[in-house]
């Protein structure tokens, strides 16, 4: 069901509805949970929509919860309607192993405004050879819960444009029994990508070159030749990305009409998503999964406020390091 527009001032309000999933659960520890052998979090327990669905008791969880969902917008009003959106991070890319080399202080100050080291290139981060394993591990994920549980797939598969967000989708999923109707199409869109500016790694390639390396990628509308965006002396702020991202869920609830979705991304686009829907934060290694079930509410009346930090300049290196002599 699509939310509803209103002649009203109006506002969407998103909310993770708990209960369904390990990760909402403050006694998960996001440091030692394994998505791919904790069945996404999914909560073995029983719906309401049980007794109709499954009398017998031989549907799986997972056939369970899809119907759940789809009920819960069968049964909403208008101006409600949920989502469940499957959240995902790039596989470790190269961008991820200069920094753990280097250490966070002197590649936020240094290595981060470099293409690369001489070994190593990390504008537009490719992944790695673990990279691309992380995203290989998630595909089997799939693959096995495709034929042991009937998971609902995605129905729609958006990506960030950075490069290393769309190799894991399509390692991921286009090699997937997947149905003919939910073929894996990815929906390349800015308002979903990494934090903007200053790391070089978190600056789009141009449309050209993506459309060359993913001939199946699908640009939303007014997707330029290069990155608008990126800026090298200045990095978008925490309360900027969530305004973005609040624009992104707005785009997305108000004209997919899908019930299950995939976002490929970031680390930070991920957690600005669970900060925008109010769940508890839980950090993704490279190439995990968390999936949320999503309730969008339309609120007559004014948002409320929002404060838009500026932007901020890259922080100095300590000054008796020389970062480009290491």
């Amino acid at each position: 069901m699509s939310i509803s527009g209103a002649s009203k001032a109006t506002y969407t309000k998103y909310t993770a509805v708990p209960g369904y999933f390990l990760q909402g659960d403050p006694g998960t520890d996001p440091i030692t949970f394994q998505y791919d052998t904790s069945n996404l979090g999914l909560i073995d327990r029983p719906y309401d929509t049980d007794d109709e669905f499954d009398p017998e008791h031989k549907k799986s969880q997972w056939q369970r919860f899809e119907n759940l969902a789809t009920s819960l917008n069968s049964k909403s009003g208008t101006d409600t309607q949920y989502k469940v959106l499957y959240l995902g991070r790039h596989g470790q890319g190269t961008h991820n192993v200069a920094e753990a080399f280097y250490g966070t202080q002197l590649w936020d100050c240094y290595w981060t405004l470099q293409s690369g080291n001489g070994s190593d290139i990390w504008t537009d981060a490719h992944l790695t050879p673990q990279g691309v394993m992380d995203a290989q591990r998630a595909g089997a994920f799939w693959k096995r819960k495709i034929a042991e549980d009937s998971i609902p797939l995605p129905e729609t598969y958006y990506v960030s444009p950075l490069w290393r967000a769309i190799a894991t989708a399509d390692i991921t999923f286009a090699r997937l029994p997947l149905p003919e109707d939910r073929p894996f199409l990815p929906r390349v869109k800015e308002l979903l990508r990494e934090t903007i500016g200053i790391h070089t790694c978190d600056q789009r390639s141009s449309k050209t070159y993506i459309e060359a390396e993913f001939p199946s990628a699908v640009f939303e509308a007014g997707f330029v030749e290069d990155d608008p965006f990126w800026k090298p002396d200045e990095r978008e702020s925490y309360s900027a990305l969530d305004a973005r991202i609040k624009m992104l869920l707005d785009d997305v609830f108000t004209n997919d009409g899908h019930t299950f979705i995939s976002f490929t991304s970031h680390s930070g686009t991920t957690n600005s998503i669970l900060r925008v829907i109010g769940h508890r934060p839980f950090p993704l290694v490279p190439g995990a999964i968390i999936p949320v079930l999503v309730r969008a509410e339309i609120i007559e009346g004014t948002p409320p406020p929002m404060t838009i930090e500026p932007p901020t300049p890259p922080p100095a290196c300590p000054t008796n390091i020389a970062p480009h002599e290491l």
